[in-house]
């Protein structure tokens, strides 16, 4: 085992048990009540699953079938649930809450949200904010399922202060982890960035941004250098977030919106080992039209200018 995944184990280890002193915590204190978080939980699946049996409760929570059974026979027995007999299965039955049960519930739901408020109230409100953006985070990277199927990415155009300084560091760690690009890409980058904020006026650039719960994750945007031609720049997308066509999707607004705008051609510059990216330029009807020796980022690299006109 190499020593990048002996850090990762025992970060992840202690974090394992931090949480668990808080869900203990949590154990003694939020419920306050008879049940455990696991009865808890067999009562909040029995109350919100469309179809809700033994069989689906095993596998979702993945818990001891004995166990189950003995939590099952105590609801039963405290009138919370009730069970109605499955017409293809004889053997199975579906369970559903009482009157008692969705009350028992619902005052368990109340003293969870107030000890869960309790919590987090007193952090300052970033604060807040980043323990959700983390829990969302490794829920994501455990579910393994498309990035856009889990979370909702809205695009907004409107430029706001910290954009450009995002932006600068998410170039400065793509590049240097993905093509090993040194730190004067990134000094390059600021350059660029410079000269928009000096120049910039939204009548004839735009920038849009690819954001999750608020946190920017793409970019790409058209500065426009003459009445009739525009530059494509900045066109980005955190690794987590490709292969579901929002890097299309952000090309195609740029492309429209320099239509819209009248102008005649739109150029970009890139390098040649961005092969994924200029597939998606080619396809769009870019054509390559000048290539030049660049040594300047810590590699050799052959740098490409790609023309696209619109007339």
């Amino acid at each position: 085992m190499n020593s990048r995944f002996t850090q990762l184990i025992h970060i992840i280890r202690r974090f394992n048990r931090f949480y668990t002193n808080i869900l203990g915590l949590l154990d003694k204190h939020m419920l306050d009540s008879e049940f455990s978080l696991a009865e808890v939980r067999v009562l909040y699946d029995i109350g919100h699953m469309e179809i809700c049996t033994a069989k689906r409760l095993i596998e979702e929570l993945r818990i001891d079938p004995g166990y189950l059974s003995r939590i099952i026979k105590r609801f039963e027995k405290a009138n919370l649930i009730f069970r109605v007999q499955c017409a293809e299965d004889g053997r199975s039955h579906y369970l559903y809450l009482t009157d008692k049960g969705k009350n028992t519930l619902s005052k368990l739901d109340d003293l969870s949200n107030g000890q869960i408020y309790q919590m987090i109230s007193s952090l300052p409100e970033q604060d807040q904010m980043n323990v959700v953006e983390s829990m969302r985070t490794i829920e994501n990277a455990f579910l393994r399922k498309p990035v856009q199927a889990r979370e909702k990415v809205t695009i907004r155009y409107d430029l706001r202060p910290g954009d450009v300084g995002y932006l600068i560091h998410l170039h400065g760690w793509i590049y240097a982890q993905e093509c090993g690009y040194n730190h004067a890409f990134e000094g390059y980058v600021c350059k660029t960035f410079y000269n928009l904020l000096e120049n910039y006026s939204p009548e004839k650039d735009r920038l849009w941004f690819a954001e999750v719960n608020g946190k920017m994750i793409g970019a790409i945007a058209i500065v426009g250098h003459s009445a009739i031609q525009a530059q494509l720049r900045w066109f980005i997308l955190h690794p987590v977030f490709r292969g579901d066509g929002l890097g299309t999707k952000l090309l195609n607004k740029a492309i429209k919106y320099c239509k819209e705008k009248g102008y005649h051609q739109v150029f970009l510059e890139t390098t040649e080992d961005q092969e994924t990216a200029i597939k998606m330029y080619v396809k769009a009807g870019f054509v390559k039209v000048r290539e030049q020796e660049n040594k300047a980022w810590g590699k050799d690299l052959a740098e490409q200018t790609y023309e696209l006109n619109l007339t």
